[in-house]
């Protein structure tokens, strides 16, 4: 696929996911994807870094994988995405399919806690794009996963679900062998870097 044609049919993909969630009135039925220039974002952060091991945390319909597998097949990475629901996750598969990106994607269906804490091999580029009253929990398994200097965590919805992510943004704030900034694109991105 073509990067042009990537774009097109990527665009047409989030304006179908933008329409499912107008219609939801029940937040949990909404796929609830990342925005457009937040998603594009991370596929330039990917292709920047030349990030080869990249694991996403809230897969949903795998909007934001398509654009993280786009940039790992740019640079030759994987994707390991996780979700705890398995239909959203059969879902996201199928447009990988479509997209013909799915050689460079890794699904996994559970609970992302379960994950973290069994994983071993650090990842250089992390999206956390879940249930936010989960991120806390999981704040020492990422930093674990995040050991080598360089390595970065996204965190989605930072200013349109500030009171939410609050705690675990202090936590980072208080750890010496992290930095971070808020980053005004989309939801708000909050970036953090290894040091």
């Amino acid at each position: 696929m073509t990067s042009t044609v990537f774009l097109q049919r990527i665009a047409d993909l989030y304006d179908e996911f933008k329409q499912h969630d107008a219609r939801q009135s029940d937040r949990l039925k909404r796929y609830r994807n990342i925005e457009a220039e937040s998603a594009k974002l991370l596929a330039m952060l990917v292709r920047s870094q030349q990030s080869k091991r990249i694991l996403e945390i809230g897969t949903s319909t795998g909007y934001s994988t398509l654009w993280l597998a786009e940039a790992a097949k740019a640079v030759g990475a994987k994707v390991q995405t996780l979700e705890i629901n398995a239909f959203r996750s059969a879902q996201a598969k199928k447009y990988a399919e479509e997209f013909g990106l799915e050689h460079f994607i890794d699904f996994w269906v559970g609970d992302a806690s379960v994950y973290l804490a069994e994983a071993n091999d650090p990842f250089d580029f992390i999206l956390l794009d879940a249930e936010r009253g989960s991120y806390v929990s999981y704040w020492e398994d990422l930093k674990r996963l995040m050991q080598s200097c360089g390595s970065s965590l996204i965190i989605d919805n930072v200013i349109s679900h500030a009171a939410e992510v609050k705690e675990m943004l202090e936590l980072i704030r208080l750890d010496d062998n992290f930095m971070s900034t808020i980053l005004p694109v989309g939801a708000g991105l909050c970036l953090v870097v290894a040091r």
